[in-house]
């Protein structure tokens, strides 16, 4: 079966490797263009240069000449890994068997390019993965595979990711080329009653009301991190909170109630939260300890929401 690969970052390239492994025959592999920024090469490439496989860096599935490179290539299956682009239908259309996709959720639920944060942020006790195939909407096609995993209190969208999501896509995904190759694929159509779309969460949607419940601060601030982080303002310094846990302590909302070797203590609405890893504006993410000799950090200082969310390393 003739597979034409779309994908990126290192879940995309560990996707490539596993399917050839698996001795699939990828005849050409799509994957984003290079970035002045990065520090290092886009690893799909890495793999395909590696493997002699024709390649196609593109930040627009679109265009009409990424389509027709699709269409020469006469394949039988697009294997999407970590795609962020939109896939035209006429592209769709190359194939025999159309195309599958990996998507972080328990589809129907939580469509989107950040499910899994708002499945941490909405306080959910699991997620999974689902393998489909794709169509002219957003994560709406027909379930191919399905598979759960529990969210645990401690998880964050980083460790839920790493730990558990992205090994059993690479693995799911395998299975999904494995099943449509053999004929035996059975797929269901997704409940459009059970359907929930979010939007890719932002800054603006990662503001700490100190004065809401402890669960629920713990919650957004685990489902923040790695990306965006949880924001709040010490003063004029706007802060990202990552690294935290629930602690049993009481004060006003919002403010610094314990200072310890190695955290600091925020009380919220209900009891508090203690802070172990922060970034302020302008300087890189470090540890509470050094948060706290940096600012000179007091008993009843007090971070407060930010007057812009969205600002990047702008002060308060």
């Amino acid at each position: 079966m003739r597979i034409v690969f779309i994908g990126q970052a290192p879940f995309g390239a560990e996707t490539l490797e596993a399917l050839l492994a698996q001795s699939e025959q990828i005849v050409g592999v799509i994957t984003t263009e290079e970035n002045p920024r990065q520090k290092q090469e886009n690893p799909v490439k890495q793999s395909a240069d590696k493997h002699g496989l024709a390649l196609l860096q593109t930040n627009r599935l679109k265009r009409p000449e990424v389509i027709t490179w699709v269409r020469d290539l006469a394949p039988d299956l697009l294997v999407l890994a970590f795609v962020t682009s939109f896939v035209p239908t006429k592209m769709i259309d190359c194939a025999r068997h159309g195309g599958i996709n990996y998507h972080p959720s328990l589809l129907p639920k939580y469509r989107g390019g950040s499910a899994i944060n708002w499945a941490v942020i909405n306080g959910e006790q699991e997620t999974g993965v689902t393998i489909h195939f794709i169509d002219e909407g957003v994560d709406t096609g027909p379930i191919i595979l399905q598979e759960k995993v529990t969210i645990t209190d401690d998880d964050t969208v980083k460790s839920l990711y790493f730990g558990k999501l992205y090994p059993l896509g690479i693995t799911m995904m395998c299975t999904a080329v494995r099943l449509i190759k053999n004929g035996q694929a059975v797929t269901v159509a997704q409940d459009e009653h059970e359907a929930s779309y979010q939007p890719v969460i932002t800054p603006a949607d990662t503001v700490i009301d100190w004065g809401q419940p402890t669960q629920r601060i713990y919650n957004l601030i685990r489902g923040s991190n790695p990306s965006p982080g949880a924001t709040s303002c010490l003063g004029t310094t706007l802060c990202r909170i990552f690294d935290c846990r629930p602690a049993d302590a009481a004060g006003t909302p919002g403010s610094v109630i314990q200072i310890a070797d190695d955290s600091f203590t925020v009380a919220t609405g209900d009891g508090a939260i203690t802070v172990q890893t922060i970034r302020p504006a302008g300087a890189k993410k470090m540890s509470a300890a050094e948060f706290v000799a940096d600012v000179s950090l007091s008993l009843g200082d007090r971070f407060i929401p930010p007057a812009d969310p969205t600002a990047k390393e702008q002060p308060c």
